[in-house]
């Protein structure tokens, strides 16, 4: 993975912006950017891919009307210095448009791999405190485990839950649904 993070640029050049990811390549990795720096991470391998994929159908089967679940990449935007792309948001249905989510997601998920732990449990979990997100999820499909955090009154994260294995988790936000960790693996678990 390449963060790009030096905030010393070259004279008569800055941050990145949004408009510059248009122009990455189409090469199966995922480019994000974070206040003007860009995230490169690779393409997820099948263990995570599994977890998402499973994940969507139980999030699909309990979404209501009012809410779209997607996977990535789809790009949740805030302002033209920042676009994430969660592997897996809940969004409100008005807030999407035909490209992206200009608004903040009701849920992020990202399913760690080695490459992006640190950033998963750290970065991107500030920037989606900081746009409003109200839950964000943590899948470790090794464990396999699941750790919720969600808002607080202050508007900072607080960790609502945890399960692994066969442990099931009951949530009610951003609606009901009941998370089992390790039938996400199906028949890898």
């Amino acid at each position: 993975m390449t963060l790009m993070t030096d905030f010393q640029y070259p004279t008569g050049s800055g941050p990145m912006t949004v408009r510059d990811l248009e122009g990455m390549p189409d090469d199966g990795r995922r480019y994000e950017l974070i206040d003007g720096a860009l995230l490169v991470t690779p393409a997820s391998g099948f263990r995570h891919q599994k977890v998402v994929y499973r994940l969507y159908g139980v999030l699909e089967a309990a979404c209501p009307h009012e809410f779209d679940v997607l996977g990535a990449p789809f790009a949740v935007h805030d302002g033209d210095k920042t676009e994430l792309q969660p592997d897996m948001l809940v969004g409100r249905d008005e807030d999407f448009t035909d490209k992206d989510l200009p608004a903040p997601p009701v849920l992020a998920v990202e399913v760690l791999s080695p490459s992006t732990a640190i950033y998963d449990l750290n970065l991107k979990k500030a920037v989606y405190e900081r746009l409003g997100t109200g839950s964000y999820w943590v899948i470790d499909p090794n464990e396999p485990a699941l750790t919720v955090f969600e808002l607080d009154a202050d508007g900072h994260y607080q960790q609502v839950a945890k399960a692994a294995g066969d442990e099931a988790v009951e949530l009610e936000r951003p609606f009901p649904v009941r998370i089992v960790p390790r039938e996400l693996l199906g028949r890898l678990g």
